[in-house]
């Protein structure tokens, strides 16, 4: 009975075997990497809007609110890089709450603005046996001038 079942799959993974493997030209080629021009042109239709900064804050501000982070007033400054012609504006955030809230705030907040970097972090707790830790971020946000 064995001999009855094996001999006709042998033969079917013979005849498996057997097929020619396909030939290069009909596997799936990988798409030609972006030339510089679309690279350019990929990083300045992710930047944000210099005339939307101040409402970038704002959301900075309600993220902070979400993660229940006290947050005290913050530092701004805008710059401008002549070469790349792009506009920064550095924001500098003093915060407090637990130590989870504030990596959460931190990463929703670069998540919600791919523009932004998170250039700095700081934190600093009174007593070791305190809860609430408090944070200085300063974030960048690269802004692009809203003209096309």
């Amino acid at each position: 009975g064995a001999w009855a079942w094996l001999l006709p799959q042998r033969a079917a993974q013979a005849r498996l075997m057997a097929r020619p493997l396909p030939t290069p030209a009909s596997l799936v080629t990988a798409p030609p990497p972006p030339s510089a021009n679309q690279n350019l042109a990929g990083f300045y239709e992710v930047l944000g809007e210099k005339r939307y900064a101040e409402q970038q804050v704002k959301v900075l501000f309600d993220l902070a609110a979400k993660n229940k982070l006290t947050l005290s007033q913050g530092e701004y400054k805008a710059g401008y890089d002549k070469a790349s012609r792009v506009s920064t504006y550095q924001i500098i955030l003093p915060v407090k709450g637990s130590y989870q809230s504030i990596w959460q705030f931190a990463m929703q907040a670069l998540s919600d603005m791919p523009f932004a970097s998170l250039d700095e972090i700081g934190f600093r707790r009174e007593a070791i046996a305190d809860t609430t830790v408090e944070a200085r971020l300063r974030f960048t946000l690269y802004l692009k001038d809203g003209e096309p």
